[in-house]
């Protein structure tokens, strides 16, 4: 990996993505309206949300019935029953729970708060009130989001799809990738050379979580509306592989 300048470029004009939307024939019309194309080591990176949308994962709560078990959760941590239940539905187990907090084992393997479901931009413009969830298959809806975008501008761009995560240890959210394709999301670095030549024994980058975190400050988790960020200036000669590979196993989870 090496980079010696970057640039964070928002990618223009995307209007409020909908269940069923090309969403790659969007983003590459603002591709064209800001004038670029795609070159080697450009990494597009996707707020959750948007793919999220496109992919139909939205749910109306009032279509919701919630178990006994999300019921008498959802008194513990002081949240919408139905909101627990649909937490429940996306989860293998229940890590830790109190008032107002309910982090989870998402499906996907991802250790989290609330699996991941979110109310914030979802846009309840009928006053229907709804939660997003996370895509199905996160890798592969980057794989696909890639292959279209190969298709309209000539050229794939890599691709991740960010989310904000919080962390055990420390205070505030970060962005990091759940989904990634046409770049390695964990780069080994283990047998490279140090600046004094010792070899590395033990350094593994998260590098799409790298990307994702830079991405993020020009995403920002508010009303910045720019959901879409091409980031440029990046080169790589590892291969390819998934963001399901940040997930540290089990076996290797000294907190579990």
């Amino acid at each position: 990996m090496k980079a010696a300048k970057l640039e964070l470029l928002a990618i223009p004009g995307l209007p409020m993505i909908k269940a069923g939307d090309d969403l790659a024939a969007l983003i590459a019309e603002g591709f064209k309206r800001a004038g670029l194309t795609p070159r080697p080591g450009d990494v597009l990176a996707l707020a959750q949300k948007i793919v999220s949308k496109a992919e139909g994962r939205s749910v109306e709560l009032a279509k919701v019935k919630p178990s006994e078990r999300a019921v008498a959760l959802a008194a513990e941590v002081e949240k919408d029953p139905r909101l627990v239940e649909l937490i429940l539905s996306e989860s293998v187990r229940v890590v830790r729970s109190r008032p107002n907090v309910l982090i989870v084992e998402h499906r996907l393997g991802f250790v989290m708060a609330n699996a991941g479901i979110d109310q914030s931009n979802v846009g309840p413009t009928d006053g229907v009130e709804r939660a997003l969830l996370l895509p199905i298959d996160p890798d592969g809806s980057a794989k696909k989001l890639r292959a279209r975008l190969g298709e309209l501008l000539g050229a794939s761009p890599a691709v991740i799809i960010t989310d904000s995560f919080g962390r055990a240890w420390r205070r505030g959210t970060q962005g990091i990738a759940i989904g990634a394709a046409g770049l390695p999301a964990l780069l080994d670095l283990r047998g490279n050379p140090d600046l004094f030549g010792r070899t590395l024994q033990v350094s593994i980058s998260g590098f799409a979580d790298e990307i994702a975190a830079a991405a993020s400050l020009v995403q920002g988790q508010g009303n910045e509306a720019q959901p879409a960020v091409l980031v440029r200036g990046l080169s790589w000669n590892a291969p390819d592989n998934p963001a399901s590979e940040l997930v540290r196993p089990a076996a290797e989870d000294m907190f579990r």
